[in-house]
């Protein structure tokens, strides 16, 4: 008996298990919550994004900046600074997990076992796949969460940007690349030396 093996180009998803789960824009919060994967995935009102697989230069600027951040944040009594994957509620309906997130110890009751609400400030480093997401929406989204800085670390460019929360918008604090260092408007006295950063993945 011969059997046919599909290619990939011929294969179709497993439907019996895709209709276990709800369709797209009708997911609620506790759904989304139950959800169990190792794969990032935030949600918007009713429906899931999947992220890209981190690359191998992604996770080791993430591990350069956790290490600083977490040191200094450790060594002042500060709070607390964890990656991703951690969901951070936004607002009701509206959950994102970014790459390092620090939460003050003034806002400890913030933190509960399966996500945190909102956040003191947060890391992103930039993917390739869609720049206008951490650029653009996150930006926004951030802002109107009301956490107080937001950096955009762009591997492409060799440049990390600080943003400051004014009012309901971002300030961008500063724009710094190799030669730079950039610095914190809440963690006063936080640097980080941007070419020893992308050091990391230039080897």
């Amino acid at each position: 008996m011969s059997v046919k093996v599909l290619l990939p180009e011929e294969a179709e998803p497993t439907w019996d298990i895709a209709q276990l789960f709800p369709a797209q824009g009708t997911w609620d919060e506790e759904e989304y919550l139950a959800l169990d994967t190792n794969q990032l995935v935030e949600f918007s009102h009713g429906r899931l994004e999947v992220l890209p697989m981190p690359t191998w230069s992604h996770q080791r600027l993430l591990v350069k900046l956790l290490q600083l951040l977490s040191q200094w944040v450790t060594t002042h009594g500060l709070g607390e600074v964890l990656p991703a994957p951690l969901r951070v509620q936004l607002w009701p309906g509206k959950y994102r997990e970014p790459d390092i997130v620090f939460m003050s110890e003034d806002h400890a009751s913030r933190k509960s076992e399966r996500y945190w609400y909102g956040a003191d400030l947060v890391v992103e480093i930039v993917s390739p796949d869609d720049r206008r997401r951490d650029y653009e929406i996150k930006r926004r989204e951030y802002a109107q969460a009301g956490i107080s800085e937001y950096w955009i670390v762009d591997p492409e460019a060799r440049r990390i940007i600080v943003l400051t929360l004014e009012g309901d918008r971002y300030r961008v604090h500063g724009e710094f690349g190799p030669g730079d260092h950039a610095d914190s408007v809440l963690l006063k006295g936080f640097s980080v030396d941007v070419q020893d950063i992308f050091k990391v993945i230039e080897s």
